[in-house]
């Protein structure tokens, strides 16, 4: 049996916190568990979020695992994929990218159909966001026949609604994606595409696609009904070559979902989409693929993994293809040092002493010369001031007014001397009562002026569905009120007919 999951990670060492943080001292033991608890003879991970200059040796080699990355060229910290495969699923060839532009011919896969519709310049830049990456594996079927399997690692761009020209990266991307795929099938290898294709395809594939409007007419949409076929022989529009195999297997799953919004807690109650999949040529789906499934329990990122379990063998090819990150110069121990640009200075000849002389004779010659030097610094020293630090105390005097602005009244020595009457007593008395009550409310006046200014910020609002409070929330699309507050109910995002999930309670922010 053969295995495979595919896993938009959302920055490869986002899943690794939590688990470093039961293991600071041994980070590569929590990538090698999550791979473990994936249990996947190939794993695919997308939007790793990693270039080159800042992959670390821990997260491309593990121990069992021989690991493949294409990265971003354009931005830092941005897209990526990796395909991580066991010792015992070793590829015999891997490439980065579709078009070819980044090929070696050292080990590559080979096969990319007719791309005359592209240019050049167009080829490399599809391929410089570090979104596809080939492995070609030897399977062998229950049969005892030796094929030919393609694996294709996408993670596909996403359409800003408010950047046109992303909806067209997008689209041509695609295009590029279906001439390789068909290439392949049509050079007799086996093709699986998997990844995160940021497309829900059908509607049972979208938490609310009744309340989208054109949801058929998507371009994404119409790509994917050229690309696939219907499951099994079921008439319908769809005569593409490849077939999606969770709805091959499981036709009418409902909130069968992989991606959630973290804003919206929709997760919670499972108000998501479907944009990843394991896609497979019609031949090696209906033949070989014995399940296909969802892993929405595995946590650490916005999608949950998917995978299948496919009803061969690998064969493991003897050694790994060029693009193994164990021969990167970095890990395989190759990388020039900078000690190596580094030249020793020559040292000046010591001149001889013209006459050789006992140790002891030299050691007495020179303690007086320490002397003389010692001596000399002493007399130097003899003219200057001696400069100590000065206390913080000195830098205050005492105020010529104390007796004027001093709150605590001193006795005078007449009054120590001579006794007051009663008479004296009890008009003191009651002057000193009359003071209380004016100290009283000068400190109620003070403590009432602080809390006004130190109250914090008010109350959140209640939502009109449950009486709860809300939470508030930053406008940050662009536009007259980029940068506002606003409130909204604090519950997670579902169903609109699920009592438990977010009322449409709404109320703008108060302008600071």
């Amino acid at each position: 049996m053969l295995r495979v999951v595919s896993w938009n990670i959302n920055g490869i060492r986002s899943p690794l916190q939590g688990l470093a943080c039961q293991e600071p001292s041994n980070r590569p033991t929590a990538l090698r568990r999550v791979l473990d608890e994936l249990d996947a003879d190939i794993v695919c991970l997308q939007e790793t979020k990693v270039t080159r200059d800042v992959l670390t040796e821990p997260l491309a080699i593990v121990e069992g695992y021989n690991s493949y990355f294409s990265f971003s060229r354009s931005r830092s910290g941005y897209s990526g994929v990796a395909t991580f495969c066991k010792d015992s699923a070793t590829p015999v060839a891997a490439e980065e990218g579709l078009s070819g532009v980044f090929a070696t011919l050292n080990g590559d896969v080979g096969c990319y159909g007719n791309m005359d519709e592209f240019t050049q310049e167009e080829l490399r830049v599809l391929d410089s966001e570090g979104r596809a990456l080939l492995t070609q594996h030897k399977i062998c079927t229950m049969e005892g026949k030796e094929k030919t399997l393609t694996l294709i690692n996408v993670y596909c761009p996403h359409a800003d609604p408010g950047k046109p020209e992303r909806l067209t990266f997008k689209m041509r991307f695609y295009r590029l994606l279906q001439i390789r795929a068909e290439a392949l099938l049509a050079a007799g290898s086996h093709v699986i595409i998997l990844g995160d294709l940021n497309t829900a395809h059908r509607p049972i594939d979208h938490c609310d696609a009744s309340s989208l409007e054109c949801f058929e007419e998507d371009p994404g949409r119409k790509w994917m009904d050229g690309l696939l076929s219907n499951p099994g022989n079921e008439a319908g529009p769809y005569i593409g070559l490849f077939m999606d195999s969770y709805r091959y297997l499981h036709p009418k799953q409902q909130r069968a979902f992989t991606c959630w919004s973290v804003v919206s807690g929709a997760r919670h109650l499972n108000y998501g989409s479907r944009l990843d999949y394991v896609l497979g040529d019609r031949a090696l789906v209906i033949d070989t693929f014995q399940a296909s499934f969802l892993l929405p329990e595995v946590m650490g990122s916005d999608h949950c993994p998917v995978g299948a379990v496919l009803n061969v063998s690998c064969v493991p090819a003897k050694q790994c293809p060029a693009l193994c990150t164990r021969f990167l110069p970095e890990f395989a121990g190759t990388q020039l040092k900078i000690l190596r640009f580094l030249v020793p200075l020559e040292q000046e000849p010591v001149r001889e002493q013209p006459v050789l002389q006992p140790s002891h004779q030299i050691q007495a010659q020179k303690q007086p010369s320490k002397a003389r030097m010692y001596s000399t610094r002493l007399r130097k020293s003899q003219g200057v001031p001696k400069r100590t630090q000065k206390n913080l105390m000195s830098y205050f005097q005492p105020s010529s007014n104390l007796s004027q602005t001093s709150d605590v009244e001193l006795p005078l020595v007449d009054t120590l001397t001579n006794p007051k009457t009663a008479e004296e007593v009890t008009t003191a008395t009651a002057v000193e009562k009359n003071k209380v009550p004016e100290a009283k409310d000068e400190k109620e006046v003070r403590t009432a002026f602080w809390k006004s200014m130190l109250s914090g910020p008010s109350p959140m609002p209640l939502c009109g569905g449950h009486r709860e409070p809300c939470v508030m929330r930053t406008v940050k699309k662009a536009g007259p009120n980029f940068g506002r507050h606003f409130y909204m109910c604090a519950r997670p995002r579902g169903p609109p007919s699920d009592p438990s999930s977010r009322c449409n309670f709404f109320l703008w922010g108060r302008p600071s």
